[in-house]
């Protein structure tokens, strides 16, 4: 593979890890073989295992996170690291490292803000049903919500411009991360493709982190978090109208005994039909004063992207760059 697409950029790759001794090692050497030029950053969190010596001795640069979670070591990686292109996968040996270099070509050449590496797979044991039929259901629910998404949602194999990764406001904790960063995506419009890349089962010794359905459940939480966050109106919007249709449903059978007789006998129903009616309104009220406040909130995303472009060190001679990573290796 020509590694050469991102020749005078400083590549970094990114790597969470917690207790992946059995495979790190692997990862760091499979990254420094198909990109010669770039620095491998594993960012351990809380390791019981021998992790950060196995990856500092195969020539990565080690640093350790203290707060639990792949969310916040994300941050923390998006924080400390500066290049120019990031490629950020797991620890686990479970993606081809070989897919890098097309990938981050394909960044440059289409002057892309991410490229996904879409797993596939030919291993049963590679990709859990219940986490594939997880992926499927909330890819479709992230589609509903928020239009067109990717097809693998939840990939920890990606490949980000430095605009998108200094720019990104991350507040996950945890794998709810990778679909934090999908709805920002979409949320911003950025240019993003996907690439198809071969998955693997994790290697003997190695132990998947995920939970099906605690992880599936945080990320459901999530996706409706944001749903408030970034489509208010249409969430209260649903209301008002949920609300309007009840109002009219109790109001009905008292307006008819009103047409008959002239009385309103039923005055507790009218009293819920009112209530219900006053909820609706209010409902629509704080959806439009809402997305006012997202649309504001968006628009200062998006300055902060633009803003977010180039490194302060972006015309400094390559051999100094080169200088940098040998002083960051030790």
């Amino acid at each position: 593979m020509d590694w050469t697409a991102g020749a005078g950029r400083e590549i970094a790759v990114i790597v969470p890890c917690l207790n992946e001794e059995a495979a790190i090692a692997r990862v760091v050497k499979d990254f420094h073989a198909v990109l010669p030029g770039a620095t491998v950053y594993v960012y351990d969190n809380m390791s019981t295992d021998r992790t950060m010596e196995v990856a500092r001795a195969a020539g990565a640069v080690v640093r350790q996170v203290s707060h639990r979670g792949k969310g916040n070591v994300v941050r923390r990686m998006f924080s400390d690291v500066d290049a120019d292109i990031y490629i950020m996968v797991d620890g686990d040996g479970t993606y081809d490292a070989g897919a890098a270099p097309a990938m981050v070509r394909r960044l440059v050449d289409e002057n892309l803000d991410m490229v996904v590496g879409t797993r596939v797979d030919d291993d049963p044991e590679a990709y859990r049903a219940g986490h594939r039929f997880g992926n499927w259901l909330l890819t479709t629910l992230v589609t509903r919500l928020f239009g067109r998404t990717f097809t693998d949602m939840l990939t920890g194999y990606r490949v980000f411009s430095r605009r998108f990764v200094k720019a990104f406001p991350s507040l996950s904790g945890g794998f709810e991360i990778e679909t934090e960063i999908t709805v920002h995506t979409l949320e911003l419009r950025l240019a993003t493709a996907e690439m198809p890349t071969h998955y693997s089962a994790r290697v003997e010794g190695s132990q998947s982190k995920l939970s099906t359905y605690r992880d599936g459940f945080r990320i459901l939480k999530l996706i409706l978090r944001l749903l408030m966050l970034e489509k208010p109106l249409a969430l209260f919007g649903s209301f008002a109208g949920v609300f309007l249709l009840a109002s009219i449903g109790f109001f009905i059978p008292v307006l008819v005994d009103y047409i008959a007789t002239g009385l309103v006998p039923r005055f507790p129903t009218l009293i819920v039909s009112v209530a219900l009616l006053t909820l609706s309104v209010l409902s629509l009220m704080t959806g439009i004063i809402q997305d006012n406040v997202t649309r504001g909130r968006q628009e200062l995303k998006r300055l902060f992207y633009l803003a977010a472009g180039e490194r302060a060190d972006a015309r400094v001679p390559l051999a100094g760059k080169e200088d940098t990573r040998r002083l960051a290796r030790g």
